[in-house]
């Protein structure tokens, strides 16, 4: 097993380093900013650097933590890990004075540093600035660590309170002018590590099938870095996946079961319900175009046709006129259409339940349980009339009893999963899952789950549709039953994650958790990060409301999904002229990886572009 590369900054008697020296399999190299006669003449500190020296340690002196790569040749730069307890700039220095301190630090931590390595920073009781301490400090008065340390590409990862109890020998000493040492009860250790860039995603083109015919098509850029992600392939090790597969065998035991695992079409044409334009990935397709080879993703799909993206900022005219135009067509907002051709195929047999599975695509509002792509698994079965009530609770009852079991192996948690009818239901207990389910036809019963949180609040959410249609042809005596389940809102639900985006992370550290596809309660790897608030005002075209929808979606675009909310603050409608004004509330915030001001700074005025030219408000 190599040896783990440690290195310690600030040390004051080198007492921490010398317990730290300790550890088998650790290779320390010691460090203080004082001359080698000032850190010596400390108490205990020549005892300590002597039993360092006699481990193999190295130990340096008159070391600055703000650049560490000068002190150390390229092929020693690589540390795993680099402690810094209690730093400050001594005497009666400020907040402002010790945040530039923890930058400087952390920006040089970044060029010596391995890519999965760790830095842990001690502070004082309330200096951090995190909902850990306690109590805590205004964020004005703190030492902001995780803003800061965010400027230079880390994200805290964990927090737990400094024990100097386990640093066998060790003892606190103090500011480096004075012999008063830190007080150290209350003190937190904070562990960052390196955050994932951010994406820039360029242009994707994607094929599929629509019709009989193979086409290929550019996939809207909010969803570029979701299109193929592949999350219920069989060598996945996603939690959709394991929740598929738990459902699928449950359900295998009371039906005759068949799985549709070919591929279904991430396209379709035809009539939608009117009220859901505004919810569509709309495509129009061009099929004169034919992109270069440069233009593919990475070998994913080889292009036949180029499709030009129609985003909703089109006209309500020209999504109508799409509609009825055989040349428009869209990403599947549902998995349903494909259950109809399945029970009107010749090979459908009555009492066999069909189950398959897929991601399905909806443009929607901001929030963190609202998802604008998801795998919808569904489930279909035809039964004699009079008896789909109870194939309804069969299906309902193995659901649920899967979802239960799944959840106690993990949780202490409670989680309840109901069935209600649909009309029980009104608008302000739907979510957007649920609403939009509302629009593709008569519903019978809603599944919705209801789970209590780390902070003991109750998260519910419908998960699930329930419908009922005759079976074709006329006069049949059967009645085909068909339920939807959102396996993304059960997956957050059972394993505790609180942000939509965190399942779609394409950070390595969130399928780690989730080993051979076994379930756990989801630990965030980024704790408590930073957030920026922008507001931005506008004038609606006259006789026009704003169209929330929209406004999401061009938001979820320009910042590659770091918006976490948008709140109204202000519409009120100028006396006279009749014109509406509106003023939102954006607030920038990655769950998954780090995100700085002068980034979301760029996304706001990209924003203020994007919204003017393509829902043609005018700025105020």
């Amino acid at each position: 097993m190599a040896e783990r590369r440690v290195l310690l900054l600030g040390e004051g008697n080198f007492s921490f380093a010398a317990a730290l020296c300790e550890t088998d399999g650790t290779r320390v190299v010691a460090t203080c900013y004082e001359r080698e006669e000032e850190a010596a003449a400390r108490g205990r500190a020549a005892e300590s650097i002597r039993r360092l020296r006699e481990r193999g340690a190295e130990v340096m002196f008159s070391v600055d933590c703000t650049k560490l790569k000068d002190y150390f040749l390229p092929a020693k730069r690589e540390f795993d890990c680099i402690y810094f307890n209690f730093p400050h700039c001594g005497r009666k220095a400020g907040v402002v004075k010790n945040r530039e301190l923890l930058s400087g630090f952390f920006h040089s931590c970044a060029e010596v540093l391995t890519q999965d390595g760790e830095v842990r920073v001690a502070l004082c009781r309330g200096q951090g600035g995190t909902p850990a301490d306690q109590p805590r400090r205004e964020w004005h008065n703190s030492w902001q660590v995780v803003a800061v340390a965010a400027g230079a590409g880390f994200i805290l990862s964990d927090v737990h309170p400094f024990r100097a109890e386990t640093a066998h020998g060790y003892e606190c000493t103090g500011y480096r002018s004075q012999d008063k040492s830190f007080c150290i009860e209350g003190a937190l250790n904070h562990v960052f590590t390196r955050s994932a860039p951010l994406l820039y995603c360029k242009p994707l083109i994607c094929e599929t099938e629509l019709n009989g015919q193979r086409i290929s098509f550019q996939v809207p850029q909010v969803l570029v870095d979701k299109i193929n992600r592949g999350f219920l392939e069989r060598n996945s090790n996603h939690p959709v996946r394991t929740i598929k597969e738990k459902l699928t065998a449950a359900l295998s035991q009371a039906f005759p079961l068949q799985s549709i695992d070919y591929c279904l079409s991430l396209l379709l044409q035809g009539h939608l319900n009117a009220a859901c334009h505004s919810n569509i990935f709309w495509i129009l397709p061009r099929p004169e175009e034919t992109p270069r080879a440069e233009e593919m993703a990475g070998g994913q799909a080889n292009a036949i046709l180029f499709c030009h993206v129609a985003f909703h900022g089109d006209t309500d005219q020209n999504v109508q006129e799409g509609c009825q135009t055989p040349k428009w067509c869209y990403l599947r907002p549902s998995l349903l259409p494909y259950a109809q051709a399945i029970i009107k195929s010749a090979a459908f047999v009555p009492g066999t339940l069909y189950i398959f599975s897929g991601p399905v695509f909806r443009k929607c509002r901001i929030s963190p349980y609202c998802m604008p792509v998801f795998h919808e698994m569904v489930f279909v079965c035809a039964v004699n009339r009079g008896s789909e009530i109870s194939c309804i609770q069969m299906v309902v009852d193995k659901i649920k009893t899967s979802i239960h079991s799944l959840h106690q192996s993990i949780s202490d948690f409670k989680l309840s999963i109901s069935l209600q009818e649909a009309t029980s239901l009104g608008t302000a207990e739907l979510n957007d899952f649920a609403a939009f389910e509302s629009q593709l036809g008569e519903m019978q019963f809603f599944l919705c789950m209801e789970a209590e949180t780390r902070d003991s609040s109750e998260r519910s959410s419908c998960v699930g549709a329930v419908r009922t249609a005759s079976y074709e042809p006329a006069g049949s005596d059967l009645v085909v039953v068909f339920v939807s389940l959102n396996l993304d809102l059960v997956a957050m639900l059972i394993c505790a994650i609180d942000d939509w985006r965190m399942l779609w992370t394409s950070d390595a550290r969130f399928l780690r958790q989730f080993p051979a596809g076994e379930l756990r309660i989801f630990r965030s790897f980024s704790l408590y990060p930073p957030s920026y608030v922008h507001d931005v005002s506008f004038w609606l075209p006259d006789g026009e409301q704003l169209d929330d929808v929209a406004f999401h979606t061009i938001a979820r675009e320009v910042s590659d999904e770091a918006v976490a909310s948008i709140h109204l603050l202000d519409d009120f409608q100028q006396p006279g002229t009749g014109r509406n004004s509106v003023c939102c509330r954006l607030t920038f915030q990655s769950c998954d990886r780090v995100l700085g001001r002068r980034e979301v700074a760029a996304m706001q005025l990209r924003f203020r572009e994007e919204i003017s030219q393509r829902l043609r408000v005018a700025l105020r």
